[in-house]
């Protein structure tokens, strides 16, 4: 070991004569001479500017302790490839400056046999990269935090790419997509079906209008949409900005977030304002709006809506014989009864007092009539009990039939003429169009 560093010394304090010394001596970066254990053997001047280790400090010892992992780390690989493989290595190491900064070293190591049965020796150069590194390590550390964030956002950050002809990609999802619905980013972003398929029903037709009235007008779009999971079906909202790209494509870059309890609780509020309190059934504002739906389903099919008008028989009487209390058990138990007569899809509702609207989705004349007449019946077939008293009760009703395209406020009041001819003509019945009273 003397002898080395004695030869090390020499060559300091001797002249640099030849081409190969003064590269040696004025190369602005590190040169190291190792042996095929990568001790490290000679050093030029530039080794401690690079690295802050004396040159004294670093003869002698094995450079793999200048790397950040001194034990099999990527510099220890790298002189184990060029001994058994006789062959150079290049490539970029983190080192460790005596400060104990980090060091980006552009490392190019070379075997060296001057003589058949000489000992290998290793030519180890090295080159401070940091500053060209800097802007792509300050980026890399910024990405870092923001990735941080967006993986703790209560949503997904997704960006969404629509090809000239129509395909769908995400380019990027954050990892809240786990815990919104129980998929993985890379696996959506490998087959977007993973997804889009678990669309509810025609959300899925709607989401494909959304976009595509997006991608036209380059407008941003918002859509609320249902998605089946595994803990069963959510609300999901998406809100995305749109670009256009220079190959054609389309490209939205948006926030995805779970609206299920908003949802819930618009759905509360609107059975709320749209549903008689005492009787369960719809109130006068939703009924008429529901018809007017049912009229839109009828004229786009061609057909007739039967629409009738119902009123509780002597309910004023009831009301002042056994009190208001009764009257309303009358108006809940008429409900009930209407719930059970009818069919799912038929519309009743309450417009108010005693007097209630019926609309009967895609039937014929016999048929209505015969869905009421069981209406009908079966009212004067219940029975109420107050008080050890039995009371029954019957209703009248009144009939019309709404053409395509018709007016559901002039069939109410065709309906509710009907009504009153069957009250003069005894109650407990019902009078249609055709009936003569």
């Amino acid at each position: 070991m003397s002898r080395i560093l004695d030869k090390w010394r020499r060559r300091r304090s001797s002249p640099a004569t030849s081409l190969p010394e003064r590269l040696y001596a004025h190369f602005p970066g590190a040169v190291m001479l190792l042996d095929a254990h990568g001790v490290i053997l000679e050093v030029n001047p530039s080794m401690a500017r690079v690295t802050g280790h004396a040159a004294e400090s670093l003869v002698g010892r094995r450079v793999t302790g200048l790397d950040e992992q001194p034990l099999r780390g990527p510099l220890s690989r790298a002189l184990d490839h060029c001994v058994q493989q006789r062959q150079s290595w290049h490539g970029l190491l983190h080192c460790r400056h005596a400060d104990g900064r980090r060091l980006y070293l552009d490392t190019f190591i070379q075997p060296l046999v001057e003589e058949p049965h000489a000992p290998l020796r290793l030519l180890c150069i090295q080159h401070d990269v940091g500053t060209l590194l800097e802007p792509a390590i300050a980026d890399r550390a910024r990405l870092g935090r923001l990735e941080t964030v967006v993986t703790g956002l209560p949503g997904v950050v997704f960006q969404l790419h629509q090809a000239p002809r129509g395909a769908l990609s995400f380019g990027y999802l954050s990892e809240g997509l786990t815990a919104l619905c129980g998929l993985s980013p890379d696996a959506v972003m490998a087959d977007p079906a993973r997804l889009l398929d678990r669309l509810v029903g025609e959300d899925r037709q709607a989401l494909t209008n959304a976009l595509a009235q997006s991608s036209v007008s380059l407008e941003p779009w918002q859509l609320a949409f249902r998605i089946e999971t595994p803990e069963g079906m959510r609300w999901l909202e998406a809100t995305a900005g749109v670009r256009r790209e220079s190959g054609g494509g389309t490209l939205w870059d948006g926030w995805l977030q779970d609206v299920t309890l908003r949802k819930e609780a618009e759905r509360r509020t609107q059975h709320l304002i749209s549903t008689d309190m005492l009787t369960g059934l719809l109130n006068r504002r939703a009924f008429l709006a529901n018809g007017e739906a049912v009229l839109a389903h009828a004229a786009r099919n061609r057909r007739r809506v039967p629409v009738a008008m119902i009123d509780l028989d002597h309910f004023k009487a009831l009301n002042d014989t056994h009190g208001h209390a009764a009257g309303d058990i009358a108006l809940q138990r008429f409900a009930t009864t209407c719930r059970d007569s009818l069919r799912p899809y038929d519309l009743i509702g309450r417009l108010g007092g005693e007097e209630f609207a019926v609309m009967l989705v895609d039937s014929e004349p016999e048929e209505a009539w015969s869905v009421l007449e069981r209406l009908r019946q079966a009212v004067a077939d219940s029975e109420l009990m107050l008080g050890g008293e039995t009371l029954h009760f019957t209703v009248s009703m009144g009939m019309a039939f709404l053409d395509p395209g018709g007016n559901l406020g002039e069939a109410l009041g065709r309906a509710d003429h009907a009504l009153y001819r069957a009250k003069r003509a005894g109650r407990n019945r019902i009078v249609g169009p055709e009936t003569v009273a």
